[in-house]
């Protein structure tokens, strides 16, 4: 708590002190207090241009705060005192105005007005200097821009000619802006898309481009070409450029047994394993197979070489879990071949680690106090072939009311890196390039004065990524969930009342499978673009236990179900959607948008999803007033005669509206405002949970609406996030109580996660 409050105090004398912005500002300077950039072509937006400014102001907090400045502002001029230094250090010193840097930044704008295709354009700077502080404007007169009229393509040789005339494809179109930065990206295109054609010595600046704009009148005539040293076609250059190569052998060296002669008697004479065209070449006792290699390889030996088949195998080899890194290199072995060299240098095989961890449940009767640790054992190379074996033990402790209640569980996963299935040819599976997981687990739960469960479930999983999709798909996953014993008291005053759901505490089987993907447009090369993140999953269960039944014509129980191992198993069908929105402002600025949708349908054999596949809300991901789960379903009241959570509080339909600001603060802090809406609703219309049903005509008035604040510390490798969550429309209430304008203390929410919330 004391942290907190100077964290708080903190900030708060820096925004008082960032007021004061020319306390560090030498005399006879000034602060760049603002930049304006006035422009009248509407094609090019401002944050574009602003990538072109050599100086730009102290970035602000949510657009009013200079918060970085105000730390350094709060530091006193004598440096060699470590206080002083340390915030320093922590903020941003004062952006000075520099007029070298300004005259710059207008040749750089003006500069890309013309690769836009404004040759014409003019850029003009001006500054007003005044109390130390300066505001530079640049004024953009984009005048006539020169438009493309006719574009050609004049190449000799038929395959590039073919990819370069490719209308379809060509990013270039008449009656556009004379756009170099576009000319560019088609000439990239074309070398990108020649090469996977085999042509392993062609790159983009063989290509040129001849204008004509002799016709006065601001229009272009282009025309794509090689350069005319490539045009003879005789001589040596010429021949190697254009020389197409297939893939030869691919030879695998690990521990850097690329130059064979170099090993030392201690290493021994390298081992050779030979498949084909792959060949392994390693030490005496090889870490890795050749089996795992080829199937993690996209290189493939007698087809066209392909720069995209190298950067494949440079992921699937570098994600396996015994591979530290790889370099692959290319070596004519004749006229027309390339064997291909891949280096890989093996990482450690065997991890132990353990971790501890404080719990805290929030319950009506205050919060259960408790412990949690676990203990993982990895080897990431058991059976000599990259597959990935993880044990993992854990037990936990609770405080609740006197007594410790206690959970204990085990995990196992197997990893493959290869698609694992009892039929399909070599070179089938090679070509899926998935992992297969194998998982099971066990969960031991005790809750004193009320019930002991057992859970025990396993998976077969394969995971791929294809065209920038990643795609996970359960085969098939088992779920078993039974109570040994469920106190008589717990079960008349909870259960039996409804106090808690019924269907919680019963015996249930789950044989499912399920299918999802998610895809970004985040690109790498181009941080500062926006872009958007996309997942969707479906998922089926009891579908083939229920047709084996009805084909075995087996016996139905009195309530019209079918049971396997004396327990009614589930049916339903459940999928979910999950799209955001990055919108990008500066490099410390940004809006985040999200929209999540969720829908499950008991079916068939059963009349309700089982507990663990339902939908809540609220919580450090969702609804943030709210905390987990405590929110809905519909109008449905948390009851407050049950000694922990509301059990009743999930449902069959969920929707989540998010937006969030994002803001860099200073030193690893980040800060955040949020306004969330949402809520999850029923499929039908339960007892035990009245008042909880999706109905078209009352759904929009049951969206429960929350705003806060965040504070974030990025540590690269991860975000550890700290939020606060307030309701403001509490669908539950009475409505002259649903608007909280004057929130209580109920009305607050804290949530302490690890991770963007989406």
């Amino acid at each position: 708590m004391n942290r907190i409050r100077i964290v708080g105090i903190l900030l708060s004398v820096a925004l008082m002190w960032s007021c004061n912005v020319t306390k560090h500002v030498p005399e006879g300077q000034h602060l760049l207090h603002k930049v304006h950039i006035q422009s009248d072509v509407k094609d090019i937006q401002v944050t574009e241009l602003d990538d072109y400014l050599r100086q730009t102001p102290n970035s602000k907090v949510f657009g009013l705060f200079r918060m970085q400045l105000g730390i350094y502002n709060l530091a006193g001029k004598d440096t060699t005192r470590k206080v002083n230094r340390l915030l320093m250090r922590l903020g941003d010193p004062p952006v000075l105005y520099d007029e070298s840097q300004t005259t710059i930044s207008a040749q750089q704008i003006q500069k890309l007005m013309v690769n836009k295709g404004y040759m014409n354009a003019k850029v003009t700077d001006t500054v007003k200097l005044k109390n130390k502080k300066a505001i530079v404007s640049y004024l953009i007169k984009s005048n006539q821009p020169y438009l493309l009229r006719n574009y050609n393509v004049n190449i000799d040789y038929p395959v590039l000619q073919r990819i370069a005339s490719d209308t379809a494809r060509s990013l270039i179109r008449n009656g556009m802006l004379f756009d170099t930065d576009v000319l560019d990206q088609e000439r990239e295109r074309v070398a990108s898309r020649f090469r996977e054609r085999g042509f392993y010595n062609f790159n983009k600046e063989f290509l040129v481009y001849k204008a004509d704009s002799s016709f006065n009148e601001n229009k272009v005539d282009l025309t794509l070409d090689l350069r005319e040293y490539l045009k003879t076609g005789k001589d040596s250059v010429n021949q190697i450029i254009f020389k197409q190569y297939r893939i030869g052998n691919v030879y695998y060296y690990s521990n850097n047994t690329l130059n064979i002669n170099s090993n030392t008697d201690n290493q021994g004479k390298p081992d050779t394993t030979i498949y084909k065209n792959f060949s392994l070449i390693s030490p005496t006792g090889k870490f890795i197979s050749l089996n795992a290699l080829i199937h993690n390889t996209h290189i493939e030996p007698n087809e066209l070489y392909s720069d995209l088949s190298v950067e494949r195998t440079y992921a699937s080899l570098n994600s396996l879990a015994p591979v530290k890194y790889v370099d692959i290199t290319f070596k004519e072995s004749s006229d027309s071949t390339l064997d291909c060299q891949i280096v890989i240098v093996p990482a450690k095989t065997i991890s132990l680690s353990a971790d501890i961890e404080g719990t805290f449940t929030e319950t009506n009767n205050g919060l259960f106090w408790g412990g949690a640790t676990s203990l993982t054992w990895m080897n990431k190379n058991t059976f000599g072939g990259a597959e990935s074996l993880s044990v993992q033990a854990k037990a936990a402790l609770e405080w609740q009311n006197g007594i410790w209640a206690q959970e204990l569980g085990s995990q196992i996963n197997l990893r493959f890196p290869k698609f694992v299935f009892p039929v399909g040819s070599f070179d089938f599976k090679r070509g899926i390039h998935a992992n297969t997981d194998f998982r099971t687990n066990f969960l031991y739960q005790y809750r004193p004065g009320e019930f002991t469960s057992t859970n025990l479930s396993g998976a077969l999983n394969y995971s791929w990524l294809r065209r920038r999709i990643r795609h996970n798909l359960d085969l098939v996953n088992l779920s078993y969930v039974y109570f040994p014993f469920i106190d008589t008291n717990f079960k008349n005053n909870y259960i039996n009342t409804g106090r808690y759901n019924k269907y919680n505490y019963e015996n249930h089987f789950i044989m499912r499978a399920s299918y999802n993907a998610a895809f970004s447009t985040f690109n790498a090369n181009r941080p500062m673009r926006n872009y958007s993140n996309y997942s969707f999953s479906i998922e089926s269960a009891g579908n083939l236990l229920y047709g084996l039944n009805h084909l075995l014509n087996s016996e139905v129980s009195p309530d019209g179900s079918y049971k396997l191992f004396d327990i009614r198993y589930a049916q339903y069908l459940r999928g979910e959607y999950n799209a955001s929105y990055n919108q990008i402002i500066d490099k410390n600025n940004k809006f985040v948008y999200h929209m999540g949708l969720g829908l499950g349908i008991p079916y068939g054999n059963a009349d309700i999803i089982p507990f663990e596949r339902r939908f809540y809300s609220g919580g450090a991901n969702s609804v943030r007033g709210w905390g987990e789960s405590r929110l809905g379903p519909g109008v449905y009241v948390e009851r407050q005669d049950v000694p922990t959570r509301d059990y009743n509080q999930v449902g069959d339909i969920k929707l989540d509206l998010n937006m969030e600001y994002r803001v860099k603060l200073f030193w690893l802090l980040e800060g955040a405002l949020f306004l969330d809406g949402g809520n999850i609703w029923t499929i039908k219309d339960y007892p035990e949970q009245p008042g909880g049903a999706f109905k078209l005509d009352s759904f929009m008035n049951q969206i429960a609406i929350a705003y806060g604040a965040g504070i974030r510390m990025d540590f690269s490798f991860f975000v550890a996030r700290l939020d606060m969550g307030v309701r403001l429309f509490n669908p539950a209430l009475s409505r002259r109580e649903q608007w909280r304008i004057n929130p209580v203390s109920d009305d607050f929410a804290f949530h302490i996660a690890i991770g963007y919330p989406f």
